[in-house]
């Protein structure tokens, strides 16, 4: 099992303070408080739904245990 990403530092920062998140079906999950905390958000919530890239080898992916439990 892995429970890496690799993630742009803005969205790692996002992920990290609960704004964003990676759902176990591999999609990524923006929070509406964005809009209310940081007055805006529309950049990562038109993201919400979209499948992450993911490596080709399923060893290499993220564990979906691990994901479960960042929601």
């Amino acid at each position: 099992m892995s429970n890496g990403l690799l993630l742009r530092s803005d969205v790692h920062a996002l992920f990290d303070s609960g704004y964003v998140t990676i759902a176990p079906d591999f999609t990524f999950r923006a929070s509406r408080r964005l809009r209310d905390d940081f007055e805006n958000g529309e950049h990562y919530l038109q993201f919400a739904g979209t499948k992450i890239r993911l490596p080709h080898d399923e060893r290499d992916q993220p564990g979906r245990e691990v994901l479960e439990w960042q929601l």
